[in-house]
């Protein structure tokens, strides 16, 4: 058994709050284990448009945690979902880091 937290969606609240709620989860990760982090921009029920900052900007390997770790564990939850659009931040701080944010 992993020692790992697990994400359990919050059935009761809309797919636009367990979608952040899943992109916040994969962000904590990221910025734990490698200190990049992603933040869910857009989210139509089809296509989710997904943030990536901090360690992230500017990494070969954005791509791959994007497609293998952020959309592969989106499509896991949200198996109808047509496209994971990736782009990079402005900022390499998170939102809530940044001043006056």
């Amino acid at each position: 058994m992993s020692d790992l937290p697990q994400y359990v969606p919050d059935e009761s609240k809309s797919d636009y709050a367990r979608m952040k709620g899943l992109v916040d989860f994969l962000s904590a990760y990221i910025e734990h284990y490698h200190g990049g982090w992603a933040r869910l921009l857009e989210f139509d029920g089809k296509t989710v448009v997904v943030e990536m900052g901090g360690a992230c900007v500017g990494c070969p390997l954005s791509l791959h945690t994007l497609r293998g770790w952020i959309e592969g564990t989106i499509r896991q939850f949200f198996p109808d979902i047509e496209k994971v659009v990736g782009v990079e931040a402005s900022s390499p701080q998170p939102p809530s880091t940044e001043a006056g944010g």
